[in-house]
């Protein structure tokens, strides 16, 4: 079904005759911005107002008290929420879902996007909008689940505010803490860490904007990079897809290990070790490291346990938080393997995040984040089209936005 602007419409009306409808899933979605853009839901009392801080849910606070509302991000979305109203208490008469921009863009610049509501992972309502809705407005309120008679409704509203997520605040009668000092680091600059590779200082600029958004300023941990080199990734590492991800990944490892190393693997029907990539040799490393990917015996079926169990063995005594990024382009099959073996795992210090690149065929890559029998949440899951389908600054806020999360969790559980 498609929703348009102003219009609105009963909640029963989009989910008719879906038994699952109790609990539902809004994703959101913008595309075209060079900066980064954070999305969050209001909980607003009958006289419209922010009456309880905790009612707002936004990557620094991914969930209600009630747990009515949390981040959870459908396949394909920049993020999402699952809703559960049936657990709201009684004085939050509305949700409000808005999106504010950093930097000097303006959503007028922006290309497209989209509301839509999905039951299940399968969609049944989307709102779409584009740049003519909007003029030089840093913030909007895309569209709002509220109480009607006894009922939830849905109107999609896309109206914007100059005054960008600050304002949104202000408006809906809430707080905004007065900008204290920033702290001194005991870190280098990623800037300075990097001044010996040029060619990643722009990049060096946009990690850091995301690891201060998501606090990981001073965050201390090791870097792992997996790399699927299956038969059918073939053309990723022919036309340089696979080496740009080295590049965008390596400023992450510098920030985060004070050794500057990108510990890095490559898979298909065997696992090989490769050399960390660092600053000295990032450049060509996807056609040096080890002779050159061709000369890798690679290209063949895949067997995702084989390398995960590699990556264990070497993280599993590590007293360091580690982030390991696992690209794939799908295909994947071992699914009851991968489960086994990464429930088993998230009493270890290691956060995977999932990324998929110009595949299809995830099958349990795409379950991570409701996979039960675990201790922590130890992993997330996105796929893209393309590597260069979203921004850089975009790339970096999805490959660490449920990180911090996994740290506070593993530490509650005496993990880290």
């Amino acid at each position: 079904m498609n929703i348009f602007k102003g219009q609105r419409i009963a909640l029963a009306s989009l989910f008719e005759n879906n038994a699952q409808a109790d609990r539902f899933q809004v994703g959101l979605s913008i595309s075209g911005s060079k900066e980064a853009i954070d999305f969050a839901c209001f909980g607003l009392d009958s006289q419209q107002k922010l009456s309880d801080d905790a009612y707002m849910t936004f990557f620094n606070q991914p969930k209600t008290p009630c747990g009515a509302v949390e981040l959870s991000t459908p396949v394909g979305d920049t993020l999402g929420f699952s809703c559960q109203l049936a657990k709201l208490p009684a004085k939050i008469d509305k949700l409000v879902f808005t999106a504010a921009i950093d930097g000097s863009t303006s959503m007028g610049q922006i290309k497209d996007g989209y509301l839509r509501f999905l039951i299940s992972n399968q969609e049944v309502a989307r709102f779409s909008f584009s740049s003519v809705d909007f003029q030089d407005e840093k913030a909007v309120m895309l569209g709002e689940l509220y109480r009607k008679d006894g009922t939830w409704r849905f109107s999609a509203v896309c109206q914007g505010f100059n005054g960008g997520m600050a304002a949104l605040v202000k408006h809906f009668g809430g707080e905004v803490a007065e900008e204290a000092p920033l702290p001194v680091s005991s870190k280098l600059s990623l800037e300075k860490k990097l001044a010996s590779a040029p060619k990643l200082i722009n990049l060096a600029k946009k990690a850091t904007v995301s690891l201060e958004k998501y606090q990981l300023q001073e965050t201390v941990a090791r870097v792992g990079l997996v790399l699927d080199a299956s038969g059918s990734m073939m053309n990723q590492y022919r036309t340089g897809k696979v080496q740009e991800v080295i590049e965008r990944l390596l400023p992450l490892a510098v920030h985060f290990d004070d050794d500057g190393e990108l510990d890095v693997w490559a898979f298909s029907s065997n696992v090989l070790a490769l050399p960390a990539a660092t600053l000295n040799n990032y450049a060509d490393f996807i056609n040096t490291a080890e002779g050159g990917w061709n000369n890798w015996g690679m290209m063949s079926i895949n067997n995702e346990p084989s390398v995960i169990k590699q990556v264990i063995e070497l993280y599993q005594k590590t007293l360091l938080p580690v982030l390991v990024i696992f690209i794939s382009d799908g295909g994947v099959s071992r699914n009851k393997e991968i489960k086994d073996l990464l429930t088993n795992a998230a009493c270890l210090p290691i956060f995977w995040q999932f990324v998929g690149i110009g595949g299809r065929n995830y099958s349990v890559l795409e379950q991570l984040d409701t996979m039960a029998g675990r201790i922590v949440d130890n992993c997330g899951f996105f796929a893209l089209d393309d590597l260069n389908s979203i921004s850089e600054q975009e790339l970096y806020d999805r490959l660490l936005s449920e990180f911090p999360l996994w740290l506070k969790a593993a530490k509650n559980k005496h993990i880290l």
